[in-house]
Protein backbone atom coordinates (compact mmCIF):
# COMPACT_ATOMS: atom_id res chain seq x y z
CA UNK A 1 0.00 0.00 0.00
CA UNK A 2 2.63 2.58 0.89
CA UNK A 3 4.14 2.35 -2.74
CA UNK A 4 0.38 2.89 -4.47
CA UNK A 5 0.18 5.86 -1.72
CA UNK A 6 3.52 7.61 -3.00
CA UNK A 7 2.42 7.44 -6.97
CA UNK A 8 -1.29 8.70 -5.86
CA UNK A 9 1.13 11.29 -3.79
CA UNK A 10 3.51 12.14 -6.76
CA UNK A 11 0.86 11.94 -8.70
CA UNK A 12 -1.54 14.75 -7.07
CA UNK A 13 1.91 17.00 -6.74
CA UNK A 14 1.89 16.69 -10.51
CA UNK A 15 -1.31 17.77 -10.98
CA UNK A 16 -1.15 20.81 -8.86
CA UNK A 17 1.83 22.11 -10.71
CA UNK A 18 -0.97 21.09 -13.29
CA UNK A 19 -3.70 23.20 -12.29
CA UNK A 20 -1.02 26.24 -12.23
CA UNK A 21 -0.42 25.75 -15.53
CA UNK A 22 -3.81 25.84 -16.81
CA UNK A 23 -5.27 28.78 -15.05
CA UNK A 24 -1.43 30.21 -17.16
CA UNK A 25 -3.09 29.53 -20.05
CA UNK A 26 -6.26 31.30 -19.57
CA UNK A 27 -4.69 34.33 -18.70
CA UNK A 28 -2.20 34.27 -22.20
CA UNK A 29 -5.46 33.38 -23.95
CA UNK A 30 -7.48 36.15 -22.20
CA UNK A 31 -4.14 37.94 -23.21
CA UNK A 32 -4.46 37.24 -26.89
CA UNK A 33 -5.13 40.19 -28.64
CA UNK A 34 -8.40 40.89 -30.71
CA UNK A 35 -8.59 43.79 -33.04
CA UNK A 36 -9.71 41.79 -36.40
CA UNK A 37 -12.44 39.38 -36.49
CA UNK A 38 -9.71 36.85 -37.03
CA UNK A 39 -7.86 37.71 -33.71
CA UNK A 40 -10.72 37.74 -31.98
CA UNK A 41 -11.83 33.93 -33.30
CA UNK A 42 -8.77 32.31 -32.46
CA UNK A 43 -8.86 34.01 -29.18
CA UNK A 44 -12.35 32.91 -28.23
CA UNK A 45 -11.33 28.82 -29.49
CA UNK A 46 -7.66 29.34 -27.00
CA UNK A 47 -10.00 30.82 -24.15
CA UNK A 48 -12.27 27.74 -25.04
CA UNK A 49 -9.77 25.10 -25.41
CA UNK A 50 -7.51 26.22 -22.25
CA UNK A 51 -10.85 26.16 -20.20
CA UNK A 52 -11.24 22.44 -21.17
CA UNK A 53 -8.16 21.87 -20.20
CA UNK A 54 -8.88 23.69 -16.85
CA UNK A 55 -11.28 21.39 -16.39
CA UNK A 56 -9.91 18.45 -16.93
CA UNK A 57 -7.54 19.08 -14.43
CA UNK A 58 -9.57 18.78 -11.59
CA UNK A 59 -11.51 15.67 -12.82
CA UNK A 60 -8.15 14.11 -12.89
CA UNK A 61 -7.71 15.19 -9.38
CA UNK A 62 -10.86 13.41 -8.47
CA UNK A 63 -10.16 10.22 -10.76
CA UNK A 64 -6.46 10.02 -8.63
CA UNK A 65 -8.42 10.68 -4.92
CA UNK A 66 -10.63 7.99 -5.79
CA UNK A 67 -7.67 5.90 -6.78
CA UNK A 68 -6.70 6.04 -3.15
CA UNK A 69 -10.13 5.31 -1.22
CA UNK A 70 -8.47 1.52 -0.76
CA UNK A 71 -5.90 2.54 0.97
CA UNK A 72 -7.89 3.98 3.85
CA UNK A 73 -10.38 1.17 3.05
CA UNK A 74 -7.24 -1.37 4.03
CA UNK A 75 -6.33 0.65 7.08
CA UNK A 76 -10.07 0.09 7.85
CA UNK A 77 -10.60 -3.26 7.75
CA UNK A 78 -7.22 -4.98 8.15
CA UNK A 79 -4.96 -2.23 9.99
CA UNK A 80 -4.11 -2.28 13.44
CA UNK A 81 -7.23 -1.57 15.73
CA UNK A 82 -5.36 2.18 16.61
CA UNK A 83 -5.39 2.75 13.43
CA UNK A 84 -9.11 2.59 12.75
CA UNK A 85 -9.19 6.07 12.91
CA UNK A 86 -6.20 7.15 11.06
CA UNK A 87 -8.31 5.36 8.23
CA UNK A 88 -11.27 7.21 8.91
CA UNK A 89 -9.53 10.57 8.88
CA UNK A 90 -7.84 9.51 5.64
CA UNK A 91 -11.56 8.94 4.30
CA UNK A 92 -12.72 12.35 5.04
CA UNK A 93 -9.52 14.14 3.68
CA UNK A 94 -9.76 12.17 0.77
CA UNK A 95 -14.06 13.10 0.43
CA UNK A 96 -12.69 16.91 0.99
CA UNK A 97 -10.10 17.07 -1.78
CA UNK A 98 -12.70 15.34 -4.26
CA UNK A 99 -15.13 17.79 -2.96
CA UNK A 100 -12.68 20.92 -3.81
CA UNK A 101 -11.69 19.56 -7.24
CA UNK A 102 -15.38 18.86 -7.77
CA UNK A 103 -16.71 22.19 -7.32
CA UNK A 104 -13.42 23.08 -9.33
CA UNK A 105 -14.48 21.17 -12.21
CA UNK A 106 -18.05 22.76 -12.12
CA UNK A 107 -17.05 26.34 -11.68
CA UNK A 108 -14.61 26.01 -15.14
CA UNK A 109 -17.21 24.39 -16.73
CA UNK A 110 -19.70 27.04 -16.80
CA UNK A 111 -17.83 29.05 -19.33
CA UNK A 112 -17.33 26.66 -21.73
CA UNK A 113 -19.70 26.55 -24.60
CA UNK A 114 -18.83 23.17 -26.02
CA UNK A 115 -22.28 21.67 -24.64
CA UNK A 116 -21.12 17.72 -25.47
CA UNK A 117 -18.09 18.38 -23.23
CA UNK A 118 -19.77 19.82 -21.05
CA UNK A 119 -22.19 17.31 -20.65
CA UNK A 120 -19.87 14.51 -20.70
CA UNK A 121 -17.78 15.98 -17.82
CA UNK A 122 -20.22 16.87 -15.55
CA UNK A 123 -21.70 13.18 -16.01
CA UNK A 124 -18.92 12.01 -14.99
CA UNK A 125 -18.39 14.11 -12.60
CA UNK A 126 -21.60 13.88 -10.74
CA UNK A 127 -21.20 10.32 -11.24
CA UNK A 128 -17.64 9.87 -9.19
CA UNK A 129 -18.37 12.25 -6.58
CA UNK A 130 -21.65 10.26 -5.69
CA UNK A 131 -19.44 7.01 -5.57
CA UNK A 132 -17.21 9.03 -3.13
CA UNK A 133 -19.91 10.03 -0.90
CA UNK A 134 -21.45 6.56 -0.85
CA UNK A 135 -18.24 4.79 -0.46
CA UNK A 136 -16.81 7.26 2.20
CA UNK A 137 -20.10 7.28 4.06
CA UNK A 138 -20.02 3.41 4.33
CA UNK A 139 -16.17 3.12 5.07
CA UNK A 140 -16.21 5.68 7.89
CA UNK A 141 -19.70 4.31 9.14
CA UNK A 142 -17.33 0.98 9.25
CA UNK A 143 -14.92 2.39 11.38
CA UNK A 144 -17.05 3.77 13.59
CA UNK A 145 -18.39 0.62 14.44
CA UNK A 146 -15.11 -0.40 15.15
CA UNK A 147 -14.33 2.44 17.81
Amino acid sequence: WAEKGQQITSRLLYLVDEDTASFNLILEAFRLPKQTAEEQAFRKNAIQEATKYATEIPFRVMQTVYEALPIAEAMIHKGLPSSVSDGAVGVICMQAAMRGAYLNVKINIRSIQDKAFVAEMLGQADQLMQKMDTEAKALIELAESHI
